[in-house]
Protein backbone atom coordinates (compact mmCIF):
# COMPACT_ATOMS: atom_id res chain seq x y z
CA UNK A 1 0.00 0.00 0.00
CA UNK A 2 1.55 3.27 -0.84
CA UNK A 3 0.47 6.48 1.31
CA UNK A 4 0.84 10.23 0.13
CA UNK A 5 1.54 12.41 3.30
CA UNK A 6 2.23 15.77 3.99
CA UNK A 7 4.57 16.33 6.79
CA UNK A 8 4.78 19.15 9.53
CA UNK A 9 8.01 19.11 11.09
CA UNK A 10 8.78 21.33 14.42
CA UNK A 11 4.98 20.84 15.34
CA UNK A 12 4.08 20.53 19.24
CA UNK A 13 3.25 16.91 19.21
CA UNK A 14 3.45 14.16 17.58
CA UNK A 15 0.14 13.48 15.51
CA UNK A 16 -1.15 12.01 12.47
CA UNK A 17 -4.50 13.32 10.76
CA UNK A 18 -6.45 13.29 7.70
CA UNK A 19 -6.76 15.50 4.98
CA UNK A 20 -10.13 16.52 2.85
CA UNK A 21 -8.24 15.23 -0.23
CA UNK A 22 -7.49 11.65 1.28
CA UNK A 23 -4.08 12.05 1.78
CA UNK A 24 -2.21 11.89 5.46
CA UNK A 25 -1.30 14.91 7.51
CA UNK A 26 1.94 13.66 10.06
CA UNK A 27 2.96 16.22 12.31
CA UNK A 28 6.23 15.39 14.02
CA UNK A 29 8.27 17.64 16.87
CA UNK A 30 11.76 16.55 14.96
CA UNK A 31 12.78 19.05 12.87
CA UNK A 32 13.70 18.53 9.07
CA UNK A 33 17.74 18.29 9.92
CA UNK A 34 19.66 15.28 9.31
CA UNK A 35 16.96 13.24 8.02
CA UNK A 36 15.75 13.38 12.34
CA UNK A 37 11.83 14.07 11.06
CA UNK A 38 11.96 11.48 8.03
CA UNK A 39 12.76 9.03 10.83
CA UNK A 40 9.75 10.60 13.21
CA UNK A 41 7.52 10.50 10.30
CA UNK A 42 8.08 6.61 9.95
CA UNK A 43 7.90 6.03 13.74
CA UNK A 44 4.45 7.79 13.93
CA UNK A 45 2.89 5.83 10.72
CA UNK A 46 3.97 2.78 11.78
CA UNK A 47 2.18 3.26 15.23
CA UNK A 48 -0.78 4.80 13.42
CA UNK A 49 -1.34 1.69 11.41
CA UNK A 50 0.55 -0.79 14.01
CA UNK A 51 2.93 -2.23 11.96
CA UNK A 52 6.82 -2.42 12.66
CA UNK A 53 9.07 0.45 12.20
CA UNK A 54 10.60 -2.02 9.67
CA UNK A 55 7.42 -2.48 7.22
CA UNK A 56 7.60 1.72 6.73
CA UNK A 57 9.94 3.26 3.95
CA UNK A 58 9.72 6.87 1.95
CA UNK A 59 9.61 5.96 -1.67
CA UNK A 60 9.78 9.52 -2.17
CA UNK A 61 9.83 13.07 -0.85
CA UNK A 62 13.11 12.57 1.07
CA UNK A 63 13.76 15.88 1.24
CA UNK A 64 10.16 17.19 0.85
CA UNK A 65 7.56 17.67 3.04
CA UNK A 66 5.11 16.25 0.44
CA UNK A 67 6.23 12.51 1.05
CA UNK A 68 4.76 8.61 -0.55
CA UNK A 69 5.60 5.99 1.92
CA UNK A 70 5.15 2.36 1.13
CA UNK A 71 3.84 -0.52 3.73
CA UNK A 72 4.19 -3.49 1.66
CA UNK A 73 1.32 -6.21 2.30
CA UNK A 74 -0.59 -3.84 4.15
CA UNK A 75 -3.57 -4.59 1.46
CA UNK A 76 -4.41 -8.09 3.35
CA UNK A 77 -2.82 -7.02 7.20
CA UNK A 78 -6.10 -5.45 8.18
CA UNK A 79 -5.87 -1.91 7.37
CA UNK A 80 -8.90 -1.49 6.04
CA UNK A 81 -9.69 1.13 8.44
CA UNK A 82 -8.21 3.62 6.49
CA UNK A 83 -10.17 3.25 3.40
CA UNK A 84 -13.45 4.26 5.02
CA UNK A 85 -11.59 6.42 7.63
Amino acid sequence: MRLRIRVKPGAHADSVSREPDGSLRVSVRARAQEGKANEAVVKAVAKFLRVPKSRVSIVSGLSSRTKVLEVPGSESSGLPFLVGW
